[in-house]
């Protein structure tokens, strides 16, 4: 069994994505005269060949179609909406394949193919009945799940202690008392990618203390997950990069799929696990957060139209289109057990305080309800740490209370001591190395990071943690359009940013990432939105 790739089918620069109107656009590639569809909305853009399922004829605009969400096939007249990729003549029919839409640094874009396009279809195994007790999944927190599938325990993303992304995030939810044993008791873990609430060395270093030689698996990923590891001292030796879409087989009946993201495929991955023909999606990462309140817009914004209550109510909606997409893609994918998981965290720090208002978030239990409201044939749960889900009990009978296993009574749910001084003193301690007495520091850190030739001037403040001039801090401009940093704003016409940072995290963030090779973080110069928020485990998917 090969493994998966993505093949890039069409490449447009971004004059040719500015000129994509609302609606239809049908793009050829230049190279191979194969037609493609993009359409495009408020929602973002989705893509497929022009082929239709059928007997794959051509489509083209459907000139009865007022909305022009609709293309029709020149063959038979089949009828295919684009922004929703269903066959609409003959109804409920078909699903038309989708590509995956890659946005490029510049403003371009890719559309990729993924071969194969199911791969977990492939060598089909026959789907046995489970008893009771025999899968379980325990819910430690964020998105640390437990799975004891017959005799092997399998560990997904530990985070469990310690700070993710600096400072910012800290876990919402107590971990149980035992999860040290847990994690180090179990007989295989997988992590999905490189981002701290996932991959957290704070965590690992326990493990590492304890058993370091425990069977980590991860994706085969352009940036490596593990980037990190020998600076980080943490002593790991049994890491195991494992192909895309290929099964992994563990025993007889438990075998498990790591998927690359279609959005991020060089950081990315999912996981599909499989015992005795049941399926276990962990979408991690890859489909769209919920929750919400992973990036920093707008809460980290101010002035201009940046009021509180332009951010309350910007917050509000999209929060609200949040909610409504992932149940609707939940209700399209018909688990038979859906559990969200991850976005369980929370900016305690007290100087974060502000974020912490302003930022608010879905719940698990309002998008759950959503659910129940829209396909109440899919049995949803909400989990707490120690809380476990018995699958065998809920395939026989979804309504079974026995399913569902609250933790003990005595249990912690919300955390409310992150020991902040440990961590935060860790990386304040970046504040006095000798290499930020001299001012030329910065000049070798942004020409190392690489990013120039483009029309923005940034002015730099280190701060304290209350966004104050740090004493003695560094105040300066950098123009990167030739990488050079004047005195002054320069005479042309250019687009300007002001940032604060906060000089502990800063520093740190220059001294532990300066070791390595300048070419991942500085896409638009990481301005972008990056979300990383709420995952999902769906059970007996296929």
């Amino acid at each position: 069994m090969t493994s998966q790739t993505a093949k890039v089918v069409l490449s447009l620069d971004a004059h040719a994505v500015d000129s994509l109107k609302d609606g239809v656009n049908f793009k050829k590639n230049p190279e191979d005269s194969k037609c493609y569809i993009i359409y495009k909305s408020e929602e973002g853009l989705r893509a497929c060949k022009n082929q239709c399922k059928h007997q794959g004829g051509l489509f083209i605009k459907d000139i009865e179609d007022l909305d022009g969400k609709t293309v029709k096939c020149t063959k038979h007249n089949w009828k295919l909406n684009v922004s929703t990729m269903k066959y609409v003549n003959p109804p409920d029919s078909f699903m038309q394949d989708e590509l995956e839409v890659e946005a490029l640094e510049g403003g371009g874009l890719q559309l990729l193919e993924l071969d194969p396009e199911d791969p977990w279809l492939e060598d089909p195994r026959e789907t046995l009945e489970l008893q009771p007790g025999e899968v379980q999944v325990t819910y430690l927190t964020h998105a640390c799940m437990e799975l004891q599938l017959g005799s092997c325990r399998f560990l997904f993303d530990p985070w469990l202690q310690g700070p993710a992304f600096a400072q910012g995030w800290w876990l919402l939810h107590e971990p149980p008392a035992d999860w040290s044993d847990r994690l180090c008791g179990a007989d295989l873990v997988y992590i999905s990618h490189m981002h701290s609430d996932h991959l957290s060395y704070p965590t690992l270093k326990v493990l590492s203390e304890r058993r370091p030689d425990m069977p980590i698996y991860v994706g085969d990923t352009s940036r490596p997950v593990f980037w990190y590891l020998e600076r980080s001292e943490v002593k790991l030796t049994n890491i195991n990069v494992v192909p895309f879409g290929t099964w992994q087989n563990v025993d007889e009946h438990l075998r498990y799929m790591i998927l690359m993201d279609g959005v991020h495929p060089e950081m990315d991955t999912c996981i599909i696990v499989q015992y005795k023909g049941h399926m276990i999606l962990n979408t991690v990462d890859c489909t769209s957060d919920f929750a919400g309140g992973a990036s920093g817009f707008p809460m980290t914004f101010y002035g201009g139209k940046y009021t509180d209550s332009w951010k309350a109510q910007f917050v509000k909606n999209e929060r609200k289109k949040l909610l409504n997409y992932k149940a609707s893609l939940v209700k399209s994918l018909q688990p038979k057990v859906y559990c969200p998981f991850a976005g369980y965290f929370v900016e305690a720090h007290p100087s974060d305080r502000y974020i912490k208002e302003t930022n608010t978030k879905n719940s698990a239990a309002d998008l759950n309800a959503l659910i129940n409201k829209q396909a109440p044939e899919i049995k949803t749960w909400t989990p707490q740490p120690g809380a476990v889900l018995d699958l065998g009990l809920a395939l026989r009978d979804p309504s079974d209370s026995r399913a569902v296993r609250a933790p003990p009574a005595d249990t912690k749910v919300l955390k409310d001591n992150w020991d902040f001084g440990l961590y935060v003193n860790e990386q304040n301690s970046a504040i006095g190395a000798d290499i930020f007495t001299y001012p030329e520091w910065i000049q070798f850190y942004y020409t190392w990071a690489g990013f120039d030739n483009y029309n923005l001037v940034v002015r730099v403040i280190e701060t304290d943690d209350n966004f104050q001039p740090f004493p003695n801090g560094f105040d300066y401009l950098v123009d990167f359009s030739d990488l050079t940093f004047p005195a002054e704003r320069p005479d042309r016409e250019h687009s300007y940013l002001e940032l604060k940072n906060r000089v502990g995290v800063m520093r740190w963030v220059v001294l532990n990432g300066i070791s390595r090779d300048p070419d991942i973080y500085h896409h638009k110069l990481m301005a972008c939105k990056v979300t990383y928020g709420m995952s999902s485990l769906c059970f007996n998917l296929f």
